[in-house]
């Protein structure tokens, strides 16, 4: 039985500032652009029977740049519809709704936290024949992310709640003793050799 990797897209000008982005189709920062290419060195040696994307830019981009090779794009692995929510951020949304949780409210005009549940099952439920041939990767965002990895395990959606996910990073699910089990979560990509670039520590 092969492992499904969970990729998070590099870094965009609305996840630095913790803008709520999902259907926004946002280029990658310089900065993004060098998170994914380092995704490269994280994943050296891996093969995949499989690569499904989101369809957004940012995922797409992050997956070529960071040398896979794209199967098909998905998309139940877009990012949670944030409705009237879309570019603002949580620190501002509770300056009028001071008790707003999206793992337990959703958004007005998007989604709730069962309908993100349901899109992230049916992604399980397509992967699950493939990884009995191998590993798995899925390039997406970090709401939707955290939701299937909490689905993995037997979780509600609202369960995601508790696995922050940064920008470019690679997180691991795979089984133990016939259980699905979470094997690494929100690891970094390595960083590629060199100087590092001025600004990258804020990331």
């Amino acid at each position: 039985m092969g492992e499904l990797l969970l990729i998070r897209h590099g870094e965009t000008t609305w996840s630095a500032s913790r803008r709520h982005t999902s259907y926004t189709d946002l280029e990658l920062t310089p900065d993004g652009e060098r998170q994914a290419r380092a995704l490269g060195a994280t994943l050296a040696g891996r093969r995949f029977v499989a690569v499904l994307t989101s369809p957004r830019t940012r995922a797409v981009r992050t997956a070529q740049l960071a040398g896979l090779t794209i199967s098909a794009v998905d998309d139940d692995l877009a990012e949670w519809h944030y409705g009237r929510y879309e570019g603002r951020t949580t620190a501002d949304i509770h300056g009028d709704h001071p008790h707003w949780n999206i793992w337990t409210d959703g958004c007005p005009g998007g989604e709730s936290p069962g309908q993100v549940g349901d899109r992230l099952d049916r992604v399980l439920t397509r992967v699950a024949p493939l990884l009995d041939r191998g590993t798995v990767a899925l390039v997406g965002h970090a709401h939707s992310l955290r939701v299937l990895g909490a689905r993995w395990i037997g979780l509600p959606p609202s369960a995601g709640g508790r696995l922050r996910l940064d920008t470019a990073t690679v997180s691991v699910l795979g089984h133990e003793h016939g259980r699905q089990v979470i094997l690494r979560w929100n690891q970094p990509a390595h960083p590629p050799p060199g100087p590092v670039p001025a600004g990258s520590d804020r990331h």
